[in-house]
């Protein structure tokens, strides 16, 4: 145990330290799950925000963060062609970086189309998934961070 001492001292003598712990961190990569499940434009619009803040804040730090917006209930509203009012922002952050992404619950879809009788289009941006919940569940066991705006 003396002998690590002595070694880890003269390492430090001689200016071999330890990087610091915002330097070991510094290029990591963290993921954040964003649940959305009402049609306010308000609640989709803070997501959006949530998101948009998130990357940048990670980025600036030399981080990387990788978003994923989940949408079902009546927050599938927001991955709706002609129907969301959150549409071309959508297009716009897809467009700017390829970090975040979107998904659409295919069970509210069904629901949905079945009760409407009209053929709902999702978003060229988003992605169908089976269940909104369960992607969500999925995320989260994959190591994203949930956030419900």
């Amino acid at each position: 145990m003396k002998r690590v001492a002595v070694a880890a001292f003269a390492l430090a003598a001689y200016g071999f330290v330890a990087p610091s712990f915002d330097a070991v961190a510094a290029g990591r990569t963290v993921k954040l799950a964003i649940h959305v499940n009402s049609a306010d434009k308000k609640v989709m619009g803070m997501a959006l925000n949530n998101a948009e803040n998130v990357m940048k804040y990670y980025k600036d730090k030399g981080d990387k963060a990788i978003v994923r917006v989940v949408a079902y209930g009546p927050g599938l509203k927001m991955l709706l062609k002609g129907m969301s009012p959150v549409e071309k922002r959508i297009e716009k952050m897809s467009l700017e970086s390829s970090d975040i992404s979107f998904a659409a619950c295919g069970n509210t879809h069904r629901k949905m189309t079945k009760k409407t009788g009209k053929k709902l289009v999702i978003l060229d941006e988003a992605k169908m998934v089976t269940a909104g919940v369960v992607e969500l569940m999925e995320l989260q066991m994959s190591g994203y961070s949930y956030l419900r705006p």
